[in-house]
């Protein structure tokens, strides 16, 4: 079963591995994403790895608390996809598209 496997590359090529996810984690702090609601009355930015970097609220928004805490809630989540969509993004590019969970 584990004829011909070579300890060496493997190790070799954890650390290949490592290296590119430190280098995509830093590239990912950079990456900023937006997401709105309420017609653009409300954004909420977050960066790559998902830390939320700027709300932005229109003023008009600040007479109504309600309608405040739906946005905040809706801009958070998409955001918060957007960060785990380009993650994803990001982890299959770095393994040149391919699964390796496909035993074929």
């Amino acid at each position: 079963m584990f004829e011909g496997l070579d300890i060496n590359k493997m190790g070799k090529m954890m650390e290949d591995f490592q290296v590119k996810a430190k280098e995509m984690e830093d590239q990912s702090r950079n990456v900023i994403l937006t997401a709105k609601a309420g017609g653009g009355m409300l954004e909420v930015s977050a960066n790559g790895i998902g830390e939320i970097i700027d709300i932005n609220i229109d003023d008009s928004l600040l007479e109504d608390k309600g309608s405040l805490q739906l946005f905040i809630i809706s801009a958070m989540n998409d955001v918060l996809r957007m960060v785990e969509d380009n993650k994803k993004s990001q982890a299959m590019g770095m393994m040149g598209g391919m699964n390796p969970f496909n035993m074929n």
